[in-house]
């Protein structure tokens, strides 16, 4: 029987295919789907979904993945019938619009280990974002020139919503959703803007795709020793706890921002771009993103002067998720192709809400396991529809909305790389110190940096320690460059009895959620004792 995506028009006069950026441009600014800024980005809106929503992310159950899947909230199914209706209805809609655009790319710096990526949409701008966020083909970041073979499909058809009668017919009772099947290798997107969700679909494939070619599938970013290319760090963390900021570092040379596969080669990138959020930004503070901010990048949801056309970085009119995206070669110093050698340290980055976990700690192979497995951490305002401001969070592996497979097995696959490349591993804390969200502070950037500069330099892992009576996590006595009683989050609060209580709390959470997982007893006695 044939497939509806076997109607997909890709190749008519009305079909546009891989595009330069100038003519996407050019073409998204002509039908009014977005409009120039003065630093030359391309500034567009994403409609009422200003985040990902992954309430609507439904994956196709078959018999060949079934008893692979991490069933649950994370991944919710849907029957090879609603696929099949939700795949007609985008077909239907793409194929009646008056143009369509086509970028044809890669996902992967590694050939290796390499995926093609058909992206079809009926929105230039939407072709722009992924023609920054994937491999263009025959770039320097796509390595040696090979014929494209296509391995995935992302349909895009989301100015469409399902209408009342279409979820009744299907069984379905969202007009949006972003359906995803790991067998027929094909994603649709119905009734969202945003064009993250085209991004996020492709890693969540890579997570699945990855681990049975040997490969570490990663939610983190990663930079390294511009003299030393074994030097490399990875920053693991979920959107807005820093990942793209602290990767982005003017002494090391990025690999990228957010995904990432660590083989027997090294680590190396998914993406051929980045995705930074833009909220309070400022030349200043991070001058390698808003250098990078020009044209052929992206702007979502930001506010543009309508007399200069400037951008407002600390308006949050839309939401505060305003983002950009931008290939990794804007830049300075960027490895390109974007791999490197085996990483010397990780660092789980955490936005505490509670403002109760130290600022760093450097964790045993045991703690790197049970943190990693719990991967606690905030939502943060904008990055799901819906949250307006920090909710303390467990997402399994920083990633967990990602992960199509048991948290457990990547927490394996951790554990054997650290242990055969000797890495070192640390928590950072880049939330609240004082007291929780709306008493106490986010924690200074400049402190955070002065952080990650002693683990880079290898000087953190020569100081002395003490552990945290709570949370078992052995904090260091002195960091060059930031006050010590900055570092025991007791001594930042006012009384000392609610930091207490509050810590507690916190470590019976974590308690709560680790009773979720199979994990080994080592592993499970390296969490909170509180």
């Amino acid at each position: 029987m044939a497939s509806a995506l076997d109607r997909l028009d890709v190749s008519s006069s009305r079909v546009f295919k891989n595009l330069s950026s100038a003519e996407l441009v050019e073409r998204a600014i002509a039908a009014g789907e977005g409009q120039l800024a003065a630093n030359g980005a391309l500034c567009c809106l994403t409609g009422d979904r200003t985040g990902r929503s992954p309430k609507d992310k439904q994956l196709e159950d078959t018999a060949d993945i079934h008893g692979k899947i991490w069933w649950g909230k994370v991944n919710t199914p849907v029957t090879p019938a609603q696929f099949d209706a939700a795949l007609e209805i985008a077909v239907t809609h793409l194929n009646s619009r008056p143009k369509a655009y086509v970028f044809e790319g890669y996902a992967g710096a590694d050939p290796k280990y390499r995926l093609g990526v058909q992206v079809v949409t009926e929105q230039a701008w939407h072709s722009l974002f992924a023609s920054t966020l994937f491999i263009k083909q025959g770039s320097k970041a796509a390595g040696t020139p090979v014929a494209f073979k296509k391995d995935w499909t992302i349909i895009n058809a989301g100015t469409r919503r399902l209408t009342a009668e279409e979820q009744a017919k299907m069984g379905y009772k969202a007009p949006v959703i972003i359906a995803q099947s790991l067998t027929r290798k094909i994603v649709v997107i119905l009734g969202t803007e945003y064009a993250g969700e085209m991004k996020k679909s492709i890693f969540y494939a890579m997570n699945y795709d990855m681990p049975e070619v040997g490969v570490f599938p990663m939610h983190c970013s990663c930079n390294v020793d511009k003299k030393n290319n074994d030097n490399a760090a990875l920053f693991f963390g979920l959107s807005g706890t820093g990942k793209t900021t602290l990767s982005a570092d003017p002494n090391r040379a990025l690999i990228g921002d957010d995904e990432h596969g660590w083989s027997d080669n090294g680590v190396f990138n998914f993406e051929g771009g980045c995705y930074a959020k833009c909220i309070k930004l400022s030349k200043e503070g991070e001058p390698e993103i808003w250098n990078a901010i020009r044209f052929g990048s992206v702007l979502e949801n930001t506010v543009i002067d309508p007399h200069t056309r400037i951008p407002d970085y600390d308006s949050a009119k839309y939401t505060e998720n305003t983002r950009v995206t931008y290939p990794v070669d804007f830049i300075e110093g960027a490895v390109i192709p974007s791999h490197c050698g085996h990483p010397k340290n990780i660092i789980f980055l955490t936005a505490d809400a509670y403002g109760v976990m130290p600022p760093v700690s450097k964790l045993t192979s045991e703690q790197a396991m049970y943190y990693f497995i719990n991967g606690y951490t905030s939502k943060l305002a904008g990055t799901e529809a819906g949250v307006k401001q920090p909710e303390p969070n467990f997402s399994p592996c920083f990633g967990g909305v990602f992960l199509p497979r048991p948290p457990v097995s990547y927490a394996n696959q951790l554990a054997d790389k650290i242990k055969k490349h000797g890495t070192n591993v640390w928590l950072l804390n880049t939330g609240w110190t004082g007291g929780p969200y709306g008493v106490g502070n986010r924690f200074s950037l400049k402190y955070t940096r002065a952080f990650v500069n002693a683990i880079l330099d290898g000087s953190l892992a020569k100081a002395e320690y003490h552990q945290d009576p709570v949370f078992g996590l052995y904090i260091p006595r002195a960091v060059h460059g930031v006050p010590s009683e900055v570092l025991m989050p007791r001594n930042t609060w006012k009384d000392g009895a609610a930091y207490d209580t509050t810590a507690k709390k916190l470590a019976a959470d974590f308690r709560n959620n680790d009773k979720q997982f199979d994990m080994p007893e080592s592993v499970r006695n390296a969490g909170p004792r509180g």
